[in-house]
Formats: C-alpha cells, structure tokens, sequence
C-alpha cells in the first residue's frame, strides 16, 4: 500500500490562528466585552507555543507505537481510499471523545487537561492553551486505530483534522448554527457549555467534531444560562509552569499524605478529581446533584 505523505497540519494553520486571534481582539476592544485579558492571553499562547515544541519529540514517540501495533498486529487494512477517510473521521472522533470524556473523570488524565480549562477567559486564545504533558498519554485512547487496520499516518491526519476543527469553536462572537448544525457537530455553544463550571454545566459536551456522541451516552448538556469559566477552584496563575504542573504537584502531593492507605493513594490517580479519602471532597457529580436537588426545591415550591 503506497503511504501518501500527509503535511503538518497544525503547523502549516499557525498564521491562520494569528490572524484569526488579532481579528477577534480587536473586535474584543471595540466592543469592550472584556473576552480578554493581556495576562491570560500570553499565558494561552505561551502555552500552545510550548505544546507544539513538546509535539515535535511526543509525536515522533506516538508515531513509532502506532506504527509498531499497526505492523504486528493489525486485524485488516483500511487503504487510503475516501471511505477510508470517512471512517477514520468517525472512528478518530469516538476515541476523542472517550478520551476527553475519561480525561474530566480520572484525575490522573485530567492532571494533563486541567491546563485547557484553566483560563476564566473563552476565547480563541483559549483553544491554543493545550498541555504540555498530556501528549505522551492520551495515545493509549487511538491504540485500537491502527490495530482495526488505520495507517499511523492517517491516524496522525485526522488527529490534526480534530484539532484544528476545535479552533473556531472557543469564541463567544458565535451565538449560535443552524439548527440543523447544532444537532450534528460541537459548536460555540456546545463548547461554552464544556468550559463552563456552573453546576449543571460540569463535564458535559465532551465532543471534537460530532456533538452525537454525547446525545448518544448521556453527556449533552444545551446551553441555558450563561456560562461562567475556569475550574471549580481556580489558579489565579499566569506562570505556564504552574499552569502546565500544578496539578500534577496536587495530585502526589494528596497521594502521598501522611497515615492515608495504600488503596487510598492509588484512588487519588484513578478518582475524579475533588475526591478525598476522608470524604471531605466533592466531585463534580455531587455539585450537579445538589444543583438538580436545589432545581427541583424551587420547582415544587
């Protein structure tokens, strides 16, 4: 099967995201809707710059796993026809969305994620705050692409595809698609809701590209009020170390307490976050059912 080679996607998009960015801060200071913040802003681009530095080393790393399942023990081999790359749109965005669904539900995942969500500003800045560890993790969710038969390369393709689709929805400008689009693929709106931390907003809308996934298992969550950011407990950080380690650092830190269990500190890697040993920690389903609780007092009243 001839390999077509497939150009850096992400890379070859760096001037469009800087346009793009330029266009919606000057649009930001015309209208004074205070969407951003000179801090929070380099803190965002400082952030992106450093994963796509990091990705040069992870993505070469990531490569040679792929490639060593896909030679050894793929079960078929998809070619690079056009149904192939329709099925690898699909089957790229269910690993994505498993993936960032495990990622808000599993702190040790979410110690890599943390770093999109921790911004209290929503803006395009905002897509470009990405991880600077996680890369070397989340591939485990894509193993079971190449093994199905998905060439690496086509793999990688559609990886960039997802991220660059994910771009245009961190805006606030956007309001609302058509209905016919709101149905189908993430959206501003749907997105909002991702990065919002009011209650009945908590780890809903995990989608990339196709917002069907969360309709599907019990994630979807429309936008009603309006969307507040950040995390339940922000940083009140702008220095992209703390940013990118913080809670790498509070996870070991709560891990390796004094007089806690050896079941319990494993828990610490595999809990949501917000969870305590001693019970004292709340996870983002116990703030969505004291909301659904409080809703459903004024309700009856």
């Amino acid at each position: 099967m001839e390999v077509p080679e497939i150009p850096n996607l992400v890379h070859y998009a760096i001037p469009f995201f800087i346009i793009t960015l330029l266009i919606e801060i000057i649009v930001d200071a015309r209208e004074k809707t205070g969407a951003y913040e000179t801090k929070d802003a380099l803190t965002s681009i400082t952030m992106g710059l450093g994963n796509v530095f990091i990705g040069l080393i992870s993505k070469t790393l990531i490569f040679a796993v792929l490639i060593y399942v896909y030679t050894n023990f793929r079960l078929f081999t998809i070619p690079f026809a056009w149904w192939g790359w329709v099925l690898i749109l699909f089957a790229d965005d269910f690993a994505y969305y498993w993936f960032h669904r495990i990622s808000h539900e599993n702190r040790f995942f979410w110690a890599s994620h943390v770093v999109h969500h921790s911004s209290q500003k929503y803006n395009l800045g905002t897509a470009l705050r990405q991880t600077w560890s996680g890369s070397f993790l989340s591939f485990v969710f894509w193993l079971p692409l190449p093994l199905l038969g998905f060439h690496p390369v086509m793999i990688l393709a559609q990886m960039s595809i997802s991220l660059l689709y994910q771009y245009w929805i961190h805006t606030e400008f956007i309001k609302k698609m058509p209905g016919w689009f709101e149905a189908v693929f993430n959206t501003p709106s749907h997105h909002r809701v991702h990065h919002a931390t009011n209650p009945q907003y908590l780890d809903r809308n995990h989608a990339g590209i196709f917002i069907i996934w969360d309709k599907w298992f019990g994630s979807f969550e429309p936008e009603v009020e309006k969307p507040v950011y950040g995390l339940v407990k922000n940083i009140h950080s702008f220095n992209p170390l703390y940013v990118a380690f913080h809670e790498w650092i509070g996870m070991f830190r709560d891990a390796f307490q004094k007089n806690t269990p050896f079941a319990d500190r494993l828990k610490y890697f595999i809990k949501p976050p917000g969870w305590r040993h001693d019970g004292r920690g709340f996870v983002s389903s116990d703030l969505r059912k004291e909301w659904k609780e409080k809703s459903s007092a004024k309700t009856d009243k």
